[in-house]
């Protein structure tokens, strides 16, 4: 067997648009596409004894051990690798549950498509889950153990940690999008305008001053102190000299460490010797050049938590340690104490594993005991100096336990320091009285503070805690989302974005929108390219000054990854036609209305749909529909349209000569369809049908009909507004058109414009694109062939696989067909070619590029138009 691709989906998707994080992997099963599960001799049994707890998946049969019954009927190996692949994710701790398995066009060869929790991961399960299936296949030995290992630790790598997990955990429990900026713990809540940030538990709203004083445990300390609010006695050392002179002053035992530190790193607490105190300072100085000496106060550590100035959580926190049992030694304890199935590695689990480091050998040398000692039965041993979780330490809540007078010490703590998030650390010895009375103090002010020990303490009660940072971040009216209009189709979607992102900003929103052309924030290009796909969507949703977009949405950027975006307003099919059939299994119209369906399927309840009453596949989307569905139709006695208005429903039609939205049988008239210069003075049919799918939008987005009219007039085709759509250069004899059509539907298009034009003469430039069918280039040539008089036929670019005699070969087979005598010449590099066709241009003469290359084009032209100009 082998994998061809694999590629990760993170968005809605073609398999579903509600599970967006999905693994496809294209793979050849070669010689195993003969040898389903039946046919391999004790296959059942081993991928029994080595996945038992398969038992769990039901697979299409709907019972327990229901995948089993298909392996032992015969089932095809990649369904196999399916199963494989979402079982080891859940066996290292990543439970998840969706895959489809699917055999594409080609025999042999399959889609098999599988849930992931974190991307690296599942990609990894990809690979592996074939390995594994082909030891099993051969009966060989294969160590499981190991993968899912290595599972692990890509996951503690990738993965977004405990806090800033919850965060975005109760964000989607809102329903509020999010974005992970990079690959460490900085994350985008909301879109546009209405975007916060926030990393770890430090916020867009935290002050970086008060994080700065948080930091320096020695101002923050002079601040409580003079705020009158109990701190530890004690002074800063950076040698020896000044922790003599510390520990003169305040006595023993004391704490040591780092005036810069964090998670309790090289610390040492209860020092009663002057050795011990020295090595500690050592120790400290590791991480810190400066060293903070405190008096140790006797009691239990806590932690409290204050949010946007509110006590929301309280835990005692517990070193890590071990019970002896008068049998087991200390190292026998801790492997023992690991064994917790709610310990885990890193921060997978509610509580981490123990590990024996420097502190727990300190401890312990403390004690006179080794590794090797056996403590009594019921003597509890500390390995850990500090009580922080990620060193094994343990969590119980007592938020309800908390004196009043401590719960305002705590909030008064937040505001004198200044934090939105604060961590308050407390040594007492309990917080059901006030410290004052009972000699607790203040140890540390924490910016960025842990949030595991609360959501899942060892004891008591969980505390979501996330939620009242996202109370902070959107109070209630607040909204995270930005409205977005998503437009796909097969042609027409670009100008259809161009002309929405006109009205848009027309009716005074920041506006970015995407095209093939290049990404667009207020009509500044920021990015050139064909920027379609998720990665520009996303580009526009993370500009924070972005108040609504309007997203072009093509074919490639679904397949390869999805879109790049949750869900939209309103979403629009211009059209599904013949164009990129035979490319990643899509094959058919109804492949590519498949895709197409995806960006639709993606409309929230209440949006809407736009779509084209006169498109079959269309036609057929629509009732597959949840959200709300409109149709545009150019033709007011379109079957559907009659009926939907008879309904009472909204549609937009061109009817007598005007752009018109009606609401049953009630008429609204935008506007005349000669009044709006994209229609090329009406002339242009399929882009009155793009002004009707803009219109349609626009009218259900609530803008106002007399708002829309304008802009639809005000909206001037040009090579700089609607680069390759339709663009006319002006020459004093002859006249010029550079149109980006490049599929049968869009010559048709081309062809019914040029139906009405006057010319003596009518030249075409034309290519064609090598990753399409036979049928395709030929029936471009054909149409090509109808509508000109003369072709020149060129083929510098977009060979893909094909050579570049066998693409003109198609085409000149195509124009032969087209039942007219054309002459055409071959000039195979585009801009000799244009170069060639305006310098032998006659009188009255009217060329069409048929261009790829706009932009190249565009400026040729336009260079010969300006020299034209300079000569008057």
């Amino acid at each position: 067997m082998k994998i061809l691709k694999v590629q990760a989906l993170r968005g809605p998707n073609i398999w579903s648009v509600q599970r967006k994080k999905l693994i496809q992997m294209r793979l050849d099963l070669e010689e195993m596409e003969q040898f389903p599960t039946n046919k391999i001799e004790g296959f059942r049994e081993r991928i029994e004894a080595m996945f038992p707890t398969m038992i769990e998946h039901r697979c299409s049969e709907g019972v327990r051990g229901g995948f089993f019954s298909r392996i032992e009927r015969g089932t095809w190996m990649g369904h196999v690798i399916e199963h494989i692949a979402l079982e080891i994710q859940t066996l290292a701790g990543m439970e998840t549950g969706f895959g489809r398995t699917r055999e594409t066009k080609t025999p042999g060869i399959y889609n098999v498509v599988f849930s992931y929790t974190e991307e690296n991961v599942g990609m990894f399960a990809a690979e592996s889950s074939v390995a594994i299936a082909n030891a099993l296949i051969k009966g060989t030995d294969y160590d499981l153990e190991a993968d899912i290992k290595r599972m692990r630790e890509i996951r503690e790598r990738v993965r977004l940690g405990p806090s800033t997990g919850s965060i975005v955990e109760e964000a989607v429990a809102r329903d509020i999008p999010w974005i992970r900026l990079g690959t460490n713990s900085l994350v985008q809540l909301g879109y546009g305008v209405n975007q916060m940030r926030f990393q770890a538990t430090i916020t867009c709203k935290t002050s970086s001053i008060a994080v700065d004083i948080a930091c320096n445990k020695e101002q923050t300390k002079k601040m409580l102190d003079d705020a009158s609010i109990p701190v530890a006695s004690g002074g800063i050392c950076v040698d020896e000299e000044d922790l003599e002179a510390v520990v003169k002053k305040i006595g023993y035992p004391i704490v040591l460490k780092p005036l810069d530190g964090n998670h309790g790193k090289g610390a040492s607490i209860n020092v009663k010797t002057w050795e011990d105190a020295v090595a500690g300072l050592a120790y400290a100085k590791k991480y810190s050049h400066r060293i903070i000496v405190e008096k140790f106060i006797t009691g239990f550590d806590f932690r409290v938590l204050i949010i946007d100035n509110k006590l929301v959580a309280a835990a005692k926190r517990i070193p890590a340690h071990v019970v002896g049992n008068g049998k087991d030694n200390l190292q026998q304890l801790i492997d023992t104490t690991n064994l917790d199935p709610r310990r885990g590695y890193g921060h997978e689990n509610v509580l981490t594993e123990i590990d024996v480091d420097r502190d727990t050998l300190d401890l312990l040398e403390k004690l006179n005991y080794t590794l090797e000692t056996i403590p009594k039965s019921g003597e509890i041993v500390y390995l850990k100096s500090t009580a922080n979780l990620s060193t094994g330490g343990t969590s119980v809540d007592v938020t309800d336990m908390m004196h009043p007078e401590n719960v305002f010490l705590c909030e008064r703590i937040s505001r004198v320091i200044g934090l939105d998030i604060c961590g308050v650390d407390i040594m007492a010895e309990n917080l059901t009285q006030p410290l004052k009375e009972n000699g607790g103090c203040i140890l540390e002010v924490n910016a960025a503070p842990g949030f595991r020990m609360h959501l899942a303490p060892s004891e008591g009660l969980p505390r979501n805690v996330a939620s009242p940072v996202i109370d902070m971040l959107y109070p209630p009216g607040k909204p995270s989302r930005i409205p977005i209009i998503a437009v796909t189709g097969t042609n027409g979607k670009t100008t259809t974005t161009r002309l929405l992102a006109h009205i848009v900003k027309n009716n005074g929103y920041k506006v970015g929108f995407t095209t093939s052309d290049g990404i667009y924030i207020q009509n500044h290009m920021l990015e050139k390219g064909d920027t379609t796909g998720p990665v520009s969507a996303e580009y526009i949703l993370k500009d924070p000054t972005v108040e609504f977009a309007v997203l072009e949405t093509a074919r490639g950027g679904i397949l390869r990854s999805g879109l790049g975006f949750s869900r939209c307003d309103i979403a629009v099919i211009t059209n599904i036609q013949e164009d990129h059939l035979g490319l990643s299994d899509i094959h058919t119209l109804e492949d590519l209305a498949r895709v197409k369906s995806t960006v639709v399927k993606s409309v929230k309840k209440d949006g809407w749909a736009i779509l084209n009453a006169e498109d079959e596949q269309c036609v057929k989307i629509g009732q597959e529909l949840s959200c709300n569905v409109a149709y545009f139709s150019m033709d007011e006695e379109n079957p559907l349209i009659r009926k939907l208005c008879k309904e009472g429903k909204i549609v937009c039609v061109y009817e007598n000569g005007f752009i018109t939205v009606k609401k049953g049988e009630w008429k609204i008239r935008i506007e005349r369809a000669t009044h709006v210069p994209l229609t090329m003075g009406g002339k242009a049919k399929f882009m009155i049908a793009n002004v009707l799918a803009a219109t349609l939008a626009s009218y259900l987005q609530g803008f106002k009909t007399e708002d829309i009219s304008t802009s639809l007039q005000t909206f001037i085709p040009s090579a700089a507004q609607t680069p390759g759509r339709m663009n006319i250069f002006d020459f004093k004899k002859f006249k010029v058109m550079i149109d980006f059509a490049h599929n049968p539907s869009g010559y048709r298009g081309v062809e019914d414009y040029l139906s009405s034009v006057e010319a003596n003469k009518k030249i075409g430039i034309i290519a064609g694109v090598g990753d399409r069918r036979d049928e395709d280039i030929k029936e471009c040539a054909r149409i090509a062939g109808r509508m000109f008089d003369h072709i020149i036929i060129r083929q510098e670019k977009h060979l893909r696989g094909r050579t570049e005699d066998e693409i003109i070969g198609l085409i000149m087979e195509g124009i032969a067909e087209s039942g007219r005598t054309v002459t055409h010449e071959i000039i195979t590099k585009e801009v000799e070619a244009i170069k060639h066709a305006i310098n032998s241009a006659e009188e009255g003469t009217f060329i069409t590029a048929l261009s790829d290359v706009v932009t190249n084009a565009i400026e040729i032209v336009q260079e010969y138009l300006d020299k034209e100009n300079e000569q008057e």
